[in-house]
């Protein structure tokens, strides 16, 4: 007779010690009543993919893994179980090795994006370089950080959470077009001073396009949600979400299309 599969250990949870990531899931998808919080889009199902260690630091190695691994949780059940990953993080782009936009870690949000999951990423924070105060000479462009710079993900920048018309592009959001000179970033979301989950501490501020990239992961999931005809179509999300959104009145390159507007493009479909 054959022998009944193994059966996986239980898992058991660790509280992470860096709280970046918990403040993402957070803004995507919490849900704390007694604080009154609500994340972007409460009733989703995350998954926890931890590819940085407990001083918030990692490789790239570790986070194409974790791409890997959700299309092979994909493949093995037949159909999309994981729908989208939200990549709030930069990694490092060895220029003299890969051309930009064909590092490890783009082909492979390339190839999850290919399968049917929608992948968002942060542009970077590296739109300025200078101390607190400036002439005017330490704003880059040319600054959008991996995995931003592959072609199939929303790329995210940050912009002001209440007055974005009037304040535009957050000084330290990174602006495009690529190093290959490709328009990015692609969208825009709030991205200053974010109110999310800290690890053992309740709700705290945060800020950076790995907030705002939340926001958008965030839309993204209450698209599939509603319309459930878009799962595994991630190109066609992006068109939503692209197209719908609010031009700001700033540059291509700082601003993408615009602000991510949740209501228009549910509304559009």
């Amino acid at each position: 007779a054959s022998q009944p599969p193994p059966v996986r250990p239980h898992m058991r949870y660790t509280i992470p010690q860096d709280p970046h990531g918990t403040h993402i899931a957070g803004i995507l998808g919490g849900w704390w009543p007694d604080r009154h919080f609500r994340g972007i889009c409460s009733k989703i199902r995350l998954y926890d993919f931890r590819v940085l260690d407990d001083q918030g630091q990692g490789d790239e190695f570790s986070i194409v893994t974790a791409l890997q691994a959700v299309r092979h949780i994909n493949e093995q059940a037949g159909r999309i179980v994981i729908a989208g990953v939200n990549i709030s993080l930069s990694v490092p782009h060895d220029v003299a090795t890969s051309s930009t936009g064909w590092t490890p870690v783009c082909i492979e949000c390339d190839h999850l994006a290919r399968s049917g999951v929608v992948v968002v990423a942060a542009a970077g924070n590296s739109g300025f370089t200078g101390a607190a105060r400036t002439l005017g000479a330490d704003y880059r462009n040319i600054s959008i950080s991996d995995p931003g710079n592959a072609e199939a993900v929303i790329t995210v920048g940050s912009t002001h959470r209440s007055n974005p018309h009037r304040h535009g592009v957050s000084y330290f959001s990174s602006r495009g077009p690529t190093g290959d000179g490709r328009p990015k970033p692609d969208l825009l979301a709030p991205g200053e001073d974010i109110d999310g989950p800290i690890p053992g501490e309740g709700i705290s501020a945060m800020h950076g396009t790995s907030q705002a990239a939340a926001h958008v992961s965030g839309a993204a999931a209450m698209l599939l949600a509603r319309n459930r005809e878009l799962l595994g179509r991630p190109e066609r999300i992006k068109q939503i979400l692209c197209t719908t959104a609010t031009d700001l009145a700033r540059e291509r390159d700082f601003q993408g299309y615009g602000l991510v507007d949740v209501l228009r493009a549910m509304q559009s479909v």
